[in-house]
């Protein structure tokens, strides 16, 4: 296998003189008075879709009462509890003990991307302080987190999405065509996005689409709309004719999608 610019090669991806590609490895860090257990299972399944977890850490108060919910589920997913005690009232002893472990592991240079799990705006500089070193910035928090932390990460995902099944406290609805139409914001992020990745004649690769809206915005989710994927969103706001073609293999099928205004153009 040849090595790859700039690639950093570990030990453990050497075997018998061979370069083993490895997924990346991953440090989740969680802020446990920010954070709801019920996001436990939907919030790995997340982390798995980016790489390995091979650093879980949660950090609070474990004397207080308040953190009796994540005490249940944190042996069921290996999560280590990191003890920081509330010595003065006012004070996030927290939140510093998770941005100095955060930077200690930074450091360390053996992660790819890091996930910061809180809904404080604390953690906006942290998270930005990571990414200057080239290192990619998870961020999973509440609706109500700062826009300045959201926008501090490569890739923020609203917990409300993720929380089990039966916790219907605050259910995500899907939104119908009219609501889709009428939402300004989603629909100049879908077609600017589509514009950029198009040909000559408008088509465009969905994949490419979805990497556009990324690099623009954070926060963006098929799902903060009820929808699972991408394809399913776009198809539903009624602008944008899609079609699905043939791959280079002949076998597998690829996305694409085409603003309907420009059919009207042409």
């Amino acid at each position: 296998m040849a090595i790859r610019k700039n690639m950093v090669v570990r030990p453990s991806q050497v075997l018998d003189g061979e370069i083993k590609e490895s997924q990346p490895r991953l440090a989740v860090l969680i802020d446990a008075d920010n954070a709801q257990p019920s996001i436990i299972e939907g919030l790995m399944s997340e982390i798995a879709k980016f790489g390995v977890a091979s650093v879980k850490r949660i950090y609070g108060d474990w004397t207080s009462p308040r953190l009796a919910g994540w005490k249940e589920v944190l042996l069921q997913y290996s999560i280590q509890p990191i003890q920081q005690f509330s010595y003065t009232t006012g004070k996030n002893a927290t939140d510093n003990a998770m941005i100095i472990d955060a930077m200690d592991l930074l450091y360390t240079n053996r992660f790819d991307g890091f996930c910061l799990v809180s809904s404080d705006s604390d953690f906006t500089r942290l998270a930005s302080r990571i990414r200057e070193e080239g290192i990619t910035v998870y961020g999973f928090g509440e609706k109500k987190t700062p826009q300045a932390f959201v926008s501090a990460c490569d890739k923020f995902i609203y917990t409300e999405v993720l929380r089990a099944k039966d916790d219907i406290s605050q259910p995500v609805n899907k939104k119908t065509t009219r609501e889709l139409k009428m939402d300004t914001r989603l629909v100049n992020l879908l077609r600017g996005a589509v514009d950029a990745g198009s040909d000559d004649i408008g088509w465009a690769n969905l994949a490419v689409v979805g990497r556009n809206i990324s690099n623009q915005s954070p926060d963006f989710d098929p799902r903060n709309y009820g929808y699972k994927k991408l394809k399913e969103l776009i198809r539903a706001t009624d602008l944008f004719e899609i079609e699905e073609r043939a791959g280079v293999d002949g076998q597998s099928r690829v996305v694409f999608v085409k603003d309907k205004r420009k059919k009207l153009s042409d």
